[in-house]
């Protein structure tokens, strides 16, 4: 297959994980020798395996262009032609068994109580007798007692041969072993803080909750017609090294990125967790955003391929975020006018520019030096909206600066 897949250079390459000559995990490994020969070319594993340890394997060393897949579900809907389609823009694809064995790493097939099967839930998420206590209202001596209870009980299942007391101690092992390298894997295919929110919160699909944040637009100009002349593996390669810098630069303001579609990004501040400074963030990632974008453009040029200009918008406000899909597809999301002010926004700006919202202007913790561009109708509105560039962040360089580290001025 590797040799195959050096020679045919394919944009999307679906592998089974089983190959000879053991018929075990042989597709994993091949998948990354070809992602390491090809790196432009997008994955979808199919697996039998609903054990998370496989996909955790795979995506050990980054998520992007990677899919797994698990065979007796990509028949239903169009989970296979979804999967192919994300990875072959850099994105990740994973069947939402998987998620849901990372997000709960002990499924437990039955046997205990009910509050034994939470308590061993919590020992499988790593909480601590303390902790465990609190949430309980009871004394930790009560809980570690517990504790021993449901373990003399599982030990003395498997001593009886029940082979539920026997798959419960290894899942739990399991979980244990492997908690923080599944966290750190979940957090690279869900957004950053979403796992332990899940973890936390249960929330089921469809709630939604009310957060003020900061929405973040970025979308590279005449993509298109980069696009039109640029080889497709060149280009796939290109727009995963500028995804990889522009989720360092959102990631290092304690960002969120909601989503990569084709060349645009989106990311919020604010959520899924509250930050009071969401506005100043989302300012200073788009700085770095820019100033990465631009470092990268030069190894491009004397590459002979062509740059990325960047647009970016923001807007600040209400929005009502929600996991939503089926169990087909989930995703985490932001809706309301903020959302689709931001888009709207993106257009304002050109290449190497920054255009933001009045509400974002305000919600700063400083002044800013910007250019005022007057009543502007956007698609959507029937009144006009007051949108800002800002100047600083024009073709910026450098490292950046939060708002009220800049020398400022506001307007024009």
């Amino acid at each position: 297959m590797v040799n195959g897949a050096t020679a045919a250079n394919p944009q999307v390459l679906v592998a089974d994980i089983r190959m000879p000559p053991t018929f075990q995990r042989e597709g994993i490994d091949a998948a990354k020798e070809v992602r390491k020969r090809l790196p432009g070319t997008g994955i979808a594993v199919l697996s039998q395996y609903e054990d998370p340890e496989y996909a955790v394997s795979l995506l050990a060393e980054g998520s992007a262009g990677y899919g797994y897949l698990l065979k007796d579900h990509v028949a239903e809907g169009n989970q296979l032609v979804d999967a192919i389609r994300a990875v072959a823009t850099g994105g990740t694809a994973l069947d939402p068994t998987i998620v849901e064995a990372l997000v709960r790493p002990v499924v437990s097939p039955g046997g205990l109580a009910p509050a034994e099967e939470e308590l061993l839930g919590m020992i499988a998420e790593g909480k601590p007798i303390k902790a465990i206590a609190a949430a309980r209202r009871v004394a930790p001596e009560a809980v570690d007692a517990e504790v021993e209870a449901v373990f003399v009980k599982l030990a003395e299942g498997v001593s009886a041969g029940n082979s539920g007391a026997l798959q419960r101690l290894r899942l739990l092992h399991r979980a244990i072993v492997d908690r923080e390298e599944q966290g750190e894997t979940l957090s690279r295919l869900l957004p950053g803080g979403l796992a332990e929110k899940l973890r936390q919160e249960h929330r089921e699909i469809g709630e939604t909750e009310r957060v003020i944040v900061t929405v973040l637009m970025s979308d590279i100009r005449s993509y298109s017609t980069i696009a039109e002349h640029a080889d497709p593996s060149q280009l796939a390669g290109q727009l995963n090294t500028h995804r990889a810098a522009m989720n360092q630069a959102i990631l290092g303001e304690e960002g969120t990125v909601m989503q990569f579609v084709g060349d645009a990004v989106m990311a919020v501040f604010g959520a899924p967790f509250p930050q009071a400074d969401h506005a100043d963030r989302a300012v200073a990632a788009a700085s770095v955003m820019h100033s990465l974008q631009a470092g990268i453009n030069d190894r491009w040029r004397a590459d002979g391929l062509p740059p990325f200009g960047l647009g970016l918008g923001l807007s600040s406000g209400e929005a009502a975020a929600a996991l939503l899909g089926s169990a087909e597809r989930l995703e985490y999301t932001l809706v309301g006018d903020t959302v689709n002010l931001s888009q709207r926004l993106q257009q304002f700006a050109a290449a190497g520019e920054t255009v933001v919202s009045e509400a974002t202007l305000q919600a700063l913790s400083g002044p800013v030096d910007t250019v005022p561009l007057g009543a502007q109708m956007v698609k959507g509105r029937d009144t006009p909206v007051t949108a800002y560039k800002i100047i600083h962040l024009a073709g910026g360089s450098g490292a950046a600066a939060r708002p009220n580290e800049m020398t400022t001025r506001t307007g024009a």
